[in-house]
């Protein structure tokens, strides 16, 4: 294949989003809450990326560009290819640690309110109890019982106390809560039991 043809630009991908699509976007206008340990979690991988992972990558690339015809080089297509998904990763972190404002919800412990970062244990109408903990977008596992601060529950629960009913909109149509206890980390790294 001749050279003209091969794309060997190390611009961004002008068809690939530097945003991860499996991550969801902030609302417009918002900062992107983080407790500590998610903010360092993002800071690490930023760190490993930079430091260690793109260095290896550029490393390999270099080297398989040596190697001849880059056209049907393996090495090298690869190596470009996850070149770009790096430097990709890399912009969309940067990006959401600019907007990042670290809340210590240990600030809160002892209260009965819920803000952010706090662990609700709550009851719907059939007396089914949930725990859940409001974490920032970017650090929400849903796995572990951690939800985004802009999902449709943590929106519901904001502001509310414990022994106050809540509004939940489901697609359903709505449905009342009771919050039942809330929790937050003690000072140093415990949680209020």
């Amino acid at each position: 294949m001749n050279k003209a043809f091969t794309r060997e630009s190390d611009a961004p991908d002008p068809d690939v989003p530097d945003d991860d699509p499996q991550l969801s976007p902030l609302p417009a206008g918002t900062r992107n809450y983080l407790t500590p340990p998610g903010y360092q979690r993002l800071r690490s991988e930023l760190q490993a990326l930079l430091d260690e992972e793109r260095p290896r990558m550029v490393e390999t690339v270099s080297w398989a560009a040596k190697n001849g015809d880059r056209s049907e080089n393996g090495d090298y297509l690869y190596g470009k290819k996850r070149l770009r998904e790096i430097d990709r990763r890399i912009r969309f972190l940067t990006k959401r640690l600019d907007l990042a404002e670290v809340v210590d919800p240990s600030v809160h412990h002892g209260s009965d309110q819920v803000f952010f970062g706090a662990t609700v244990t709550y009851a719907d109408a059939g007396g089914q109890q949930r725990t859940v903990t409001i974490k920032g977008i970017d650090e929400a596992d849903s796995l572990a019982g951690e939800v985004s601060w802009v999902s449709p529950i943590a929106r519901a629960l904001l502001k509310a106390h414990e022994g106050d009913e809540v509004q939940l909109v489901t697609p359903a149509g709505v449905e009342r809560i009771e919050v039942i206890e809330v929790r937050y980390p003690a000072p140093g790294g415990g949680v209020k039991a």
